[in-house]
């Protein structure tokens, strides 16, 4: 038997936090790639830009979730 321990929210909330950047860091290559591109699709770069300002909130979200709040 395998003993697998839980992991805390924030642990997980990190991790998430990784993917997401991850994931914007891959879809910013992309539109750089496809702009560069002769005959792009517009409406393509216009998806995978919302896509990006999506992620973008969503990691935003995810970091004040874990930064503390401090009363000055």
């Amino acid at each position: 038997m395998s003993f697998h321990p839980e992991m805390s929210h924030d642990e997980i909330a990190r991790a998430k936090l990784e993917v997401l950047r991850r994931e914007h860091r891959d879809l910013d290559e992309a539109i750089a790639a496809l702009a560069t591109q002769v005959g792009a699709s517009s409406l393509t770069l216009q998806r995978l830009k919302r896509q990006k300002l999506s992620l973008k909130d969503r990691i935003a979200r995810l970091e004040d979730e874990l930064t503390p709040d401090i009363i000055a």
